[in-house]
């Protein structure tokens, strides 16, 4: 996976739970697609409707605290978001976010040094370059990254099966 490319910024702060990513009101709504406007709504209402295919959030620490929904992870991927690099993801929201075939990065200083529509890229599993300053990132180990290569946890299971559409 040694991929490179380059996304805007979408700055969010420390707990951003998957209430917040997701309420549950929307929950009800038949589709991810159907659910994804609603996206950030109680902290940004605006938010959902202004990322752009390619963008990245870079947040603070706990990204995705709260319940196990598989739907918070699932609607930021239907949203075009590249990646979420952060100080720290809840473990849950990390397995979830990889079985959905969403790249995560911890990344203790970015959040730091970023503003909101500045561009960054990323050399996954290497460093994220921003304004000229490099931030190495730890390598994910092979196995997660064949699970967001292939686009989830299921179609990675397929593809090792024989089993490709």
């Amino acid at each position: 996976m040694n991929e490179t490319f380059t996304g805007k910024v979408w700055v969010l702060d420390d707990d951003i739970d998957t209430d917040i990513i997701i309420p549950t009101e929307y929950l009800a709504l038949k589709t991810v697609q159907d659910m994804a406007p609603y996206a950030f709504s109680p902290l940004r209402p605006e938010l959902a409707a202004r990322i752009c295919p390619g963008d990245i959030i870079v947040a603070g620490k706990n990204f995705g605290c709260g319940s196990s929904r598989e739907q918070a992870p699932e609607i930021i991927k239907a949203l075009g978001i590249k990646c979420i690099v952060a100080k720290s993801f809840a473990r849950i929201f990390f397995r979830n976010a990889i079985n959905n075939g969403l790249l995560l990065i911890e990344n203790p200083e970015l959040r730091d040094s970023v503003s909101e529509g500045d561009m960054i890229e990323v050399e996954v599993n290497e460093k994220i370059t921003h304004r000229g300053n490099t931030y190495p990132i730890a390598s994910l180990p092979q196995n997660l990254v064949d699970i967001i290569n292939a686009g989830g946890l299921v179609k990675a299971m397929r593809r090792l099966n024989g089993l490709e559409d």
